[in-house]
């Protein structure tokens, strides 16, 4: 038994049924991408207005990084809290305009400033390419906090999906010389267990928005080789420790193929003496919070990630 499905994803579920569209596995990564690209925007709700948007590229091991900066209404103008936010898409979809209306939702709800960068993706730039760059956005963060008007020592990294396990290892890295240090991570339905084994990919294999299969050719995209999976880096499950790494909110969707290594995430975190939010909705799907336009859960998920965030910062709501 799964359980029961909320309205609304399965209303979502049963219109992607009626269109009979072409599983993204089936084509290369650009066509999934242009398949991608154009279904999204039908998901996200009106873009919600925040102080300012910038578009701008800087600096990265790799080469230039496209990022998007928001300032929410109501942001200090110094010594604010900073978010990177690291878009989902299975390190292969995915890019600025995706996951806009999330970064529009913490940027206002937090009244902080949010940067998104535009990190390289497979397989064109297999890992660690991408989390290279979010790691080089998050020094940019450091190094430009005065300009941003955030204080260093109030950044947070979150992300959905992939971007989750994007934000997890972030967070694992920031307790040494790797990355910057960070206060919070914001995970919603990361991947965090490569070896994709989990009772989840049986349980919800088809028929649930993102299939087994896909995650197998995202995740098979992403490794350069088979030995990559039980890397921490790419299996943050998989570290060997968890001790001293920041303060996790962690949302989990119950119809999810990435509902069991998100909860163990959650667990592993507890057990290694991590303060941790766990929140799940039981009748989700994977991706909700990115549907917007026809899910009330996903700005709800937001909001609980938001006083999470303002709690592990002591100012609780």
């Amino acid at each position: 038994m799964t359980g029961y499905l909320d309205e609304e994803a399965q209303w979502i579920l049963d219109v992607s049924r009626a269109a009979k569209a072409r599983p993204l596995e089936s084509g290369s990564p650009l066509e999934a991408r242009i398949a991608y690209n154009a279904g999204s925007p039908a998901l996200q709700g009106a873009r919600e207005a925040v102080a300012s948007v910038e578009d701008r590229q800087i600096s990265g091991p790799n080469g230039p990084i496209s990022v998007r900066i928001y300032r929410g209404i109501g942001t200090p103008s110094k010594d604010g809290p900073g978010l990177l936010y690291l878009h989902g898409g299975g390190w292969v979809i995915g890019n600025l305009d995706s996951h806009d209306e999330i970064c529009r939702w913490f940027a206002n709800l937090a009244e902080c400033t949010v940067v998104c960068p535009d990190y390289r993706l497979a397989p064109e730039h297999k890992f660690p390419a991408g989390l290279t760059d979010c790691a080089a956005t998050l020094a940019f963060m450091v190094q430009s906090a005065t300009e941003l008007g955030v204080d260093p020592k109030r950044l947070a990294v979150a992300g959905d999906s992939a971007g989750g396990n994007l934000a997890a290892v972030l967070a694992l890295m920031a307790r040494s010389v790797e990355a910057p240090q960070v206060a919070a991570q914001l995970l919603f339905y990361p991947n965090t267990d490569a070896r994709q084994t989990t009772d989840g990919y049986r349980r919800y294999a088809e028929g649930f928005g993102l299939t087994a299969t896909t995650m197998k050719w995202f995740r098979d995209h992403y490794v350069r080789t088979p030995a990559d999976i039980m890397d921490w880096k790419v299996s943050p499950l998989l570290a060997e420790t968890v001790a001293a790494v920041a303060p996790a909110f962690i949302a989990t969707a119950g119809h999810d193929i990435l509902v069991d290594e998100g909860m163990a995430y959650a667990t592993r975190l507890q057990q290694g003496g991590v303060r941790v939010v766990a929140r799940h909705w039981p009748g989700q799907i994977h991706g909700f919070v990115s549907m917007g336009r026809f899910m009330p859960a996903a700005r709800q998920a937001v909001e609980d990630a938001v006083a999470a965030w303002r709690s592990f910062e002591g100012n609780p709501d």
